[in-house]
């Protein structure tokens, strides 16, 4: 099975080295790296064309933001399950994507996901927060759960058939997704329990209060759309909970 990983980028010429390295070092073979920037001033396309004969495919024009990046990736993909790593992330180790092609194929599911470590900027190994997940249940997202995206891998045949990323929404378009797939649609999914991605600290949603509000917003509309009914102070205690926890459990 051939895996499709969907890098998209802007003005990040510090850190998308290290993610295209570890898109390189995978054990696995069958792999098509695209990578989609988004009209980058700061060097980052002479990065990228460094490794140009190891990516598949990369262009570098003015979009309408990350998802819509995102989506310009999923039209391209040629590969039977695709994933996304962001242009700050790398994977955990060398064995990753053949651990997620095992699963998918062997489990006969539409989709799997794992566990998430945020790491410092500049110390890769130091963990802040651990994004522990667990199997999925019907519910869970009401409850203001939800798998981490970057650990978030479905055949193209589930973007085909259910859709991509809905450009409405500028900070949750993810959240979703995956709503739209795992409870509205009821995708199979299987939890794979490892640590998939290594996520430096930061993003666009946690750089400021008006962002992290914004955000939850565009949940609570998500579920909307999706039928999913919320009872706004469960969900977000839930959320606190499940925050305090992923520091609790860095070490």
């Amino acid at each position: 099975m051939k895996v499709s990983i969907i890098t998209v980028v802007l003005n990040n010429a510090e850190y998308i080295e290290s993610c295209i390295q570890s898109v390189i070092n995978q054990d696995y073979e069958n792999i098509e790296h695209i990578v989609i920037d988004g009209g980058s001033t700061d060097g980052t396309t002479d990065v990228i064309r460094k490794y140009e004969s190891q990516i598949s495919m990369w262009s570098s024009e003015p979009d309408h933001g990350i998802y819509d990046a995102m989506n310009k990736g999923i039209k391209i993909a040629s590969g039977d399950i695709i994933g996304f790593l962001n242009a700050d992330d790398v994977y955990y180790d060398s064995g990753v994507l053949k651990k997620i092609v095992s699963m998918i194929k062997n489990s006969d599911t539409d989709a799997c996901y794992s566990d998430l470590v945020y790491v410092d900027n500049n110390n890769l190994n130091k963990v802040i927060r651990y994004w522990h997940s667990k199997e999925f249940q019907a519910g869970f997202f009401k409850k203001g759960w939800v798998p981490a995206h970057p650990t978030f891998f479905a055949r193209k045949i589930v973007y085909e058939k259910y859709g991509t990323f809905d450009l409405k929404y500028k900070l949750a378009a993810d959240y979703e997704l995956m709503a739209r797939f795992l409870e509205h649609h009821k995708i199979r999914v299987k939890y794979v329990p490892m640590v998939s991605v290594k996520m430096r600290v930061g993003g666009a949603t946690n750089k400021s209060l008006t962002n992290i509000i914004n955000q939850n917003l565009e949940i609570f509309e998500a579920c909307k759309k999706n039928n999913i009914e919320i009872f706004y102070p469960v969900f977000l205690m839930s959320k606190v909970i499940n925050r305090i926890n992923q520091f609790c459990l860095r070490s």
